[in-house]
């Protein structure tokens, strides 16, 4: 048996991979390296190049490889870009989830985990949020991850396939022994961009929107180590693997930090000053989304081990250090 990961090659997935893999668990990674790169692949993983939404190519997979699990990480997350192109968001992410549900539904995998997001909340105030509030995403991005859980919701009520879904927050950071991280270098991750103008990689940063009702006028979001997401993922399919029910479940710490409390971060522990730019709000952005994770913990006890932004950003900072040199 071995277990599925769709976006293997990314951010997320390449993480997911590394932890299947030093727990002895046989993977096979499905990425079409668009975004990806080969290698950030685990060198345990065999990887199957092409698209997720290939159901021919994914149901052969299942067959060969004799998967009963499938970790769906493939997929766009630029909100901003969902505004401007939403037929891309629709395509890359409601419908290759919808075809890749079809062929582990032919395949007949038992368990399916889903890579979501708090967009799916939209427009929320300062508190934090949590799985039982109104869904009213205000973003194409958002629309198309909901439409991909409620499509999780009815395939498994009509088929023997049980799911979970994790709505993520903002994720940052990088593999705590230094072997992975946040590779892609045009990525929006608010950390990333200003560890790169940090060290040069780009002449300034842009603060998008200084105007909004918060305490210091700049967005709020809540910030997750990829360590403690990965382990949430990890707690969530040995949950279903014990017979779990289906379940959606937020990923976040609960505290929210501003734009300029990161950049602050990023300057403190960089030890280096840079340019911030203060330019117009972005279409979907909302004010704060900050996750209330009571369920996660109390269901899989959940542990975060990483709930420090100035631990985060060191390790993004390393992982940036380290890309510098490798790509010299």
């Amino acid at each position: 048996m071995a277990v599925l990961v769709t976006g293997g090659a990314g951010y997320i997935g390449s993480h997911m991979v590394l932890e299947l893999c030093d727990a002895g668990e046989k993977v096979i990674v499905l990425d079409n390296l668009s975004t990806g790169f080969d290698w950030a692949i685990d060198a345990r993983a065999n990887l199957v190049k092409g698209n997720a939404g290939d159901v021919d190519l994914v149901l052969n997979v299942i067959k060969e490889h004799d998967i009963k699990e499938v970790i769906h990480f493939a997929g766009s997350i630029v909100v901003p870009e969902s505004v401007v192109n939403p037929l891309k968001y629709y395509e890359n992410n409601t419908c290759v989830t919808r075809n890749l549900i079809e062929a582990a539904v032919k395949g007949k995998v038992k368990h399916f985990i889903f890579s979501s997001t708090a967009a799916v909340y939209g427009m929320v105030g300062l508190e934090p949020v949590s799985e039982d509030k109104p869904l009213n995403p205000a973003s194409p991005y958002g629309r198309s991850k909901l439409m991909s859980e409620m499509m999780l919701a009815d395939t498994s009520a009509a088929h023997p396939i049980t799911y979970g879904a994790l709505r993520y927050f903002n994720v940052a950071g990088a593999d705590s022994k230094g072997r992975i991280g946040q590779s892609t270098p045009q990525a929006t991750h608010l950390i990333k961009v200003a560890t790169q103008t940090a060290l040069g990689q780009r002449d300034h940063i842009d603060v998008f929107g200084s105007d909004y009702d918060t305490p210091d006028g700049t967005c709020v979001r809540d910030y997750i180590h990829i360590s403690d997401l990965i382990n949430a993922h990890v707690l969530l399919l040995n949950y279903l693997r014990k017979g779990g029910q289906n379940k959606i479940l937020n990923c976040g710490y609960g505290q929210g930090y501003s734009v300029n409390q990161v950049i602050n971060m990023v300057k403190q522990v960089c030890a280096i000053d840079f340019d911030v730019r203060h330019v117009e709000r972005r279409d979907g952005d909302p004010a704060s989304v900050v996750a209330q994770s009571k369920k996660l913990k109390e269901l899989l006890n959940w542990q975060p081990q990483n709930d420090d932004l100035e631990k985060m950003v060191r390790s993004a900072y390393a992982w940036e250090k380290h890309l510098m040199m490798r790509n010299r």
